[in-house]
């Protein structure tokens, strides 16, 4: 009760606040209106607002600036930022990021629970608040080789961590509309709870049943009719704009401030070069209000309607009672973080420095086997061939059909029609698979690239016109513990170490962000004219976004849910 006490004597200036931000106003996310006055907090916690607090231990000259409750990413895989949370922590915090809902689906498809119990621990460290959402679907489908499968006895071994909230996204959506007994226990754990959702393009009847599962959020939305039908159905949208899946700009013209109490914002997955050159939810507000949504409307779905949505009632306002998550800005529509706070305590390097890191776990997980050039052959008796078309800026793919040429036995990568070869290679040792197709998009004349982040099960993707390059770029990644390599006759143009499960580097993120700007300079030498080629070829293997991807088990009809014989 001591506790207690000390904030309602701080509240009512009985006792000195513990700090105190003088000078600025609070953007008032409810009304809309920018409120003077001080505003005090004791220890982690908001204890008063619009009032004079003469008496503190410290005071926060914010003079000329605006303050807005932290911003909370509802959606994202840390991993896929490849940098460990600590990192990422250190990245995002300081631009205002204050609370991130992750679920670490990719570390736990290639160790299982071991990779979320490393989430979870690392979540008790961090500056900024990590939610360590538990991870529906590993493996997302029964159409790939992931490292690890976990059931609901074993996510339920998993439940109660004080950084849970829920289930992850449920990406088995047939599983749950055609009642599949694993994904019915899985949800069963989680009944009256917090389940996220993952259901592009579904509608109708089949939206109808998923969410009438329990199912309360989507980030897979992709156009404004397709996030209005699931508006109306009672799913929060949660905007996205990652490295690779940006739907900010289609959805938009959808979020005002009578919907923004009912959307939200994520990454999903975005990259420390497009954190550096852009940003990350900052970047998300300023465009929104650059594009004509009001400011109360985007700075609501950043923060407040993010924390109803997810449960979290101590925080997304700038008020007592509230958790001292508070950024200081310049203006609203710059979104330009002078000061952050993270439950009362300032951002900065000193912050950072306090914190006990975590042992990095999942090291020498590549265990794929040495491949030759003769493996990335396509032989095959017909030359009508299924080609993934990839959509820039999208994880969505087309389903498209060629007719290819069959020489010798082999169907070859033809660049002059944007046709080459993609290959997964299976990396976990259960069974050595590999898997060969064609893909259009990338505009590659020349080498290859391989990747050892390869949505969900992380096998090796290699893409590529030169069998040999080919073979240099996934044997080099088994070298390396994982990463991303560039390949062009017979030599490795970049790469980027990830030796945290084959995801994550152990460097700094000015380090990665280096790297990978290396990288991308490699990859445009080989022809390749997609802005984000690493992370778009991951998702070329993801199995439940239509309509074609491939995985170590073949190429796979994602509309039908099945391998294309």
């Amino acid at each position: 009760m001591a506790d207690l006490e000390t904030r309602i004597a701080q509240a009512r200036g009985d006792a000195p606040a513990d700090l105190v931000l003088r000078g600025g106003q609070v953007f008032d996310l409810v009304t809309g209106a920018m409120l003077p006055g001080d505003v005090a907090i004791c220890g982690d916690t908001i204890v008063g607002i619009c009032e004079d607090y003469p008496d503190a231990k410290e005071v926060f000259d914010v003079s000329g600036l605006v303050l807005v409750p932290g911003f909370i990413d509802t959606h994202l895989h840390i991993e896929s930022s490849l940098v460990t949370p600590y990192e990422f922590d250190r990245c995002v915090a300081p631009r205002g990021v204050t609370t991130a809902i992750c679920d670490p689906h990719e570390i736990a498809n290639v160790i299982g629970a071991e990779g979320i119990r490393y989430f979870q621990e690392a979540s008790e460290r961090t500056v900024m608040d990590i939610r360590v959402q538990l991870s529906s679907c590993v493996p997302s489908t029964h159409m790939e080789t992931a490292g690890a499968a976990l059931s609901a006895d074993d996510i339920a071994a998993l439940m109660g961590h004080p950084s849970g909230i829920g289930l992850a996204e449920f990406m088995n959506y047939p599983g749950v509309i055609h009642r599949d007994p694993a994904a019915m226990a899985k949800l069963r754990l989680f009944g009256g709870g917090h389940v996220d959702g993952h259901c592009p393009l579904l509608s109708g009847r089949d939206l109808n049943a998923y969410v009438a599962a329990g199912i309360r959020t989507e980030h897979e939305a992709t156009s404004a009719e397709e996030a209005l039908e699931k508006l109306r159905k009672g799913m929060r949208v949660l905007i996205r704009e990652g490295s690779v899946s940006k739907d900010l700009h289609a959805l938009q013209p959808l979020l005002d401030e009578r919907t923004s109490p009912y959307m939200c914002l994520c990454t999903d997955d975005r990259n420390p070069l497009d954190i550096g050159e852009h940003g990350h939810l900052d970047y998300m507000i300023r465009t929104l209000i650059a594009l004509g949504t009001p400011p109360l409307a985007a700075y609501r779905a950043a923060s407040l309607s993010a924390a109803e949505a997810f449960g979290l009632k101590d925080r997304g306002m700038i008020a007592p009672g509230r958790r001292a998550d508070i950024v200081a800005l310049g203006s609203l529509e710059a979104c330009d973080a002078q000061l952050v706070l993270c439950a009362g305590q300032r951002v900065n390097d000193a912050a950072f420095a306090r914190r006990r890191v975590t042992a990095p776990v999942g090291r020498q997980s590549v265990k794929a086997p040495t491949v030759q050039a003769a493996d990335f052959r396509a032989t095959a008796n017909r030359e009508d061939t299924d080609v993934i078309g990839i959509r820039e800026g999208q994880i969505l793919t087309d389903h498209l059909h060629e007719r290819i040429d069959i020489l010798d036995g082999d169907k070859r990568p033809d660049p002059a029609r944007d046709l080459v070869r993609i290959a997964v290679i299976e990396r976990h040792r259960r069974n050595g698979n590999i898997a060969t197709g064609f893909v259009r998009g990338f505009g590659m004349r020349a080498g290859a690239i391989a990747s050892t982040v390869c949505h969900d099960h992380h096998n090796i993707a290699c893409v590529g016109v030169d069998y040999d390059d080919m073979a240099l770029a996934a044997n080099r990644l088994g070298e390396i513990e994982g990463g991303f390599a560039v390949v062009r006759d017979g030599k490795v143009l970049a790469e980027l170490a990830l030796p945290v499960a084959g995801l994550m580097s152990l460097e700094p993120f000015e380090a990665v962000r280096d790297r990978l700007v290396d990288l991308r300079a490699a990859a445009r030498s080989l022809g390749v004219t997609l802005e984000e080629p690493f992370l778009q070829l991951a998702f070329l293997a993801l199995p439940v976004i239509p309509a074609l991807k491939i995985t170590d088990r073949g190429m796979v009809d994602v509309t039908k849910f099945e391998i294309i014989v």
